[in-house]
């Protein structure tokens, strides 16, 4: 028998609302239970990344909103999103389609979306904690 492959992880910003937002999007479709989930500001999450070279400090003042680990790399940006559609399946696949335009463009978008997050969505005071169903997916 082969060994299954480690879960793909979502890193998101734990107190943006428009990241738990997306989480929660992200559970709602995921019927198969691929994805785990770590807030970029735990313990978890700071470790995962500094396992693969990413400083804690470079996400501290500005996180991200959504880093994925997937087969032992890491993608950010545009490209984490699309990879995250892509594993949804099903009709949610096709927002992988925007893997036509120019990386630049997209993450242009995201950077953009991002960097007004909060003022757009707010922000919580601290992360978002699972519900007791829901903490087996979470790191």
């Amino acid at each position: 028998m082969l060994p299954s492959s480690p879960p793909d992880i979502i890193l998101f910003d734990g107190v943006c609302n428009l990241c738990n937002g997306f989480v929660q999007f992200v559970i709602r479709h995921d019927a198969a239970g691929r994805f785990r989930f770590a807030a970029l500001q735990s313990e978890a999450g700071r470790a995962l990344l500094a396992a693969h070279g990413v400083a804690p400090a470079a996400l501290t003042a500005d996180p991200d909103s959504v880093v994925l680990l997937n087969g032992g790399r890491l993608y950010s940006h545009s490209g984490a999103v699309l990879r995250i559609a892509r594993g949804l399946g099903g009709i949610w696949r096709v927002a992988a389609l925007a893997e036509v335009l120019p990386r630049a463009w997209r993450d242009a978008v995201y950077r953009f979306v991002a960097r007004h997050r909060y003022r757009w969505f707010g922000r919580q005071e601290s992360c978002w904690l699972p519900t007791p169903e829901l903490k087996a997916r979470f790191l």
